[in-house]
């Protein structure tokens, strides 16, 4: 009879368990389910934004727009406006769907004329992705200019520093560039490489070497910071590529 008793106890016992965990496991899905439908406004990207484009010109373009957002998924610096963002450039590319966050903009944008040094001129690179250290470049960066070419006389392929210290003036718009090759069976391959100008401040003998050096061989670019150390040295070819 005792050990009856003790069973009928164990099981009102485990069924009183039982309905504890189904209350509680419903009452977390009622709240996952209103976390879910809760929701706040915030801006996030309608169209692609290129790095160094200024909030002002995005917004006007409508590239920006108000959309609800599930709470939970709302990022800790979103924002529902602009204003903070005042005169800031994209720092990068953000694509449909980002939430606009303040850390993905920075710099000043250029408001009026172009900036140019006292005695520059400016001039235009066309430049692929990583020849523009991945869209970190903008309006304001120094950077350096490197040449990857062919010595005229022996043919020998060389990386060299060209000029150590640039400053960008502006990022304009990324299009796309077909570039045909022809491989050693002699088969032409085409591929489209997406590619962006860049316009620079140089003095007029800058400015020649590097419109020479871009009709001659590729241009890649070292984005720089104040303590940058960068200077002149032979570069680096084939016969001394690893010391």
């Amino acid at each position: 009879m005792d050990r009856r008793k003790l069973l009928l106890a164990a099981a009102a016992i485990v069924a009183a368990l039982g309905a504890v965990l189904v209350f509680l496991y419903v009452r977390g899905a009622d709240v996952r389910a209103e976390e879910q439908y809760d929701t706040r406004e915030v801006l996030k990207v309608v169209t692609l934004i290129e790095a160094g484009e200024s909030i002002e010109d995005a917004a006007a373009s409508g590239k920006i727009a108000l959309a609800p957002v599930p709470s939970n998924q709302v990022l800790p610096d979103a924002l529902d406006s602009t204003t903070t963002l005042t005169g800031k450039v994209a720092v990068t590319r953000l694509f449909p769907g980002e939430q606009i966050v303040s850390s993905k903009f920075g710099g000043a944008a250029e408001n009026t004329a172009l900036q140019i040094k006292k005695g520059d001129m400016a001039i235009s690179i066309n430049l692929t992705d990583p020849a523009r250290v991945a869209g970190f470049v903008n309006p304001g960066s120094e950077v350096s200019i490197f040449l990857n070419g062919a010595d005229a006389t022996t043919g020998e392929t060389f990386t060299r520093l060209l000029l150590p210290r640039v400053t960008v003036l502006g990022v304009g718009s990324t299009t796309p560039v077909s570039t045909t090759t022809t491989t050693e069976e002699g088969a032409a391959v085409t591929e489209s490489l997406p590619r962006t100008l860049l316009t620079v401040s140089l003095p007029q003998p800058d400015a020649e070497r590097v419109i020479f050096a871009a009709s001659n061989g590729e241009l890649s670019l070292g984005l720089l910071t104040a303590d940058s150390a960068v200077g002149p040295n032979p570069g680096v070819t084939a016969q001394d590529l690893f010391g």
